[in-house]
């Protein structure tokens, strides 16, 4: 855990760690550009859908904001009187054979954010490790749709795209280097294609590419239970957090993200950061908490009655890209329709 700790902190300004696996990365890019110059020649082939797919996705791992940049397009989509669905891998969950995403499937067989997006975007949802499989298994089931939004994919080739939303955070591109002595996916560019265009997670502009900028604030809580039944979050429920002791929960890949967000609201709580997709197997929170808060991509995890004496409430996220995003993306989306 220290050395991994270690090369995440050099993956933002470099180091000897990063420095000597930068072979590694050379490899991994050489690797990259194989792959692109099989489809560029034919060997491999984009497949072809009957319906435009925009790709949501981000060069660097690890927690730029795909999952709430969904959301937000899924409500800007829906006020355009669209019929959009989500494709994605499911990451994290037990099988990789397509599968479409319903109330009843659990995060375990499906991911956590694919339910989440199910649940909160109110939307069809499908996921595979093949994502053109998913596709195409939504489509069957939902023959209506017109655009399809991919969870990621932005590596995967196979799948076509006309448009593609890339998600930059405070990290921007980190030290610049490939995987593992940096945290690229893919070899950075200077310049957007046509059909790109960037939302940035963060207060400012992270990278010298144009783009648009994203607000995020917490805009609410509810109870687990109240969570479940679909219920929106409150503004007043919190603020009646406030003064409590709580026990502050998340399991994603930037968990200090959401403390600061708690702590800007003058929230008191004990951090409580988990690892990325934790699954709540046994709750992590001692037995004796009063009151816990959480992410909606852990809420997926938990069933109410599993909480005890503990009163768990969901924290939700109002992430709103600027308003010249939309016009950007209305503008893109018009031939496409």
């Amino acid at each position: 855990m220290a050395l991994g700790a270690r090369l995440q902190a050099e993956w933002l300004t470099g180091g000897p760690l990063s420095t000597a696996l930068r072979p590694l990365s050379a490899l991994y890019g050489a690797l990259l550009a194989l792959r692109r110059w099989l489809y560029a020649s034919g060997w491999l082939k984009t497949e072809t859908l009957p319906v435009p797919v925009l790709v949501v996705g981000n060069w660097i791992v690890g927690g730029a904001g795909k999952t709430p940049t969904i959301l937000a397009l899924l409500q800007l989509l829906r006020a355009q009187g669209l019929r959009v669905g989500v494709i994605s891998r499911g990451y994290g969950r037990s099988g990789e054979a397509p599968q479409l995403v319903t109330r009843e499937t659990s995060a375990r067989e499906v991911g956590d954010e694919p339910l989440l997006i199910h649940l909160r975007g109110v939307v069809p949802v499908a996921v595979a490790a093949d994502r053109v499989a998913a596709a195409r298994l939504l489509l069957d089931a939902h023959p209506r749709l017109q655009l399809l939004l991919s969870d990621d994919g932005l590596q995967h080739l196979r799948l076509p795209r006309s448009l593609s939303v890339l998600v930059f955070d405070e990290r921007g591109i980190g030290n610049g280097r490939l995987l593992p002595a940096g945290p690229l996916r893919q070899p950075p560019s200077e310049k957007l294609a046509a059909n790109e265009l960037v939302l940035y997670n963060a207060a400012r502009p992270t990278t010298a590419l144009p783009g648009f900028v994203a607000r995020r604030r917490l805009s609410g809580a509810s109870s687990l239970a109240n969570w479940w039944l679909g219920q929106p979050a409150s503004p007043e429920a919190l603020a009646a957090l406030r003064g409590r002791p709580l026990v502050a929960a998340a399991g994603m890949a930037q968990p200090q993200r959401f403390f600061d967000m708690l702590a800007a609201l003058g929230l008191s709580f004990t951090p409580l950061p988990l690892p990325d997709h934790h699954d709540f197997a046994t709750l992590p929170w001692p037995a004796d908490a009063a009151d816990v808060v959480l992410t909606e991509k852990d809420a997926v995890k938990l069933q109410p009655t599993r909480c005890g004496s503990t009163r768990v409430w969901v924290v939700a996220l109002d992430f709103q890209p600027e308003q010249a995003f939309e016009q950007a993306l209305r503008e893109q989306l018009a031939p496409l329709l």
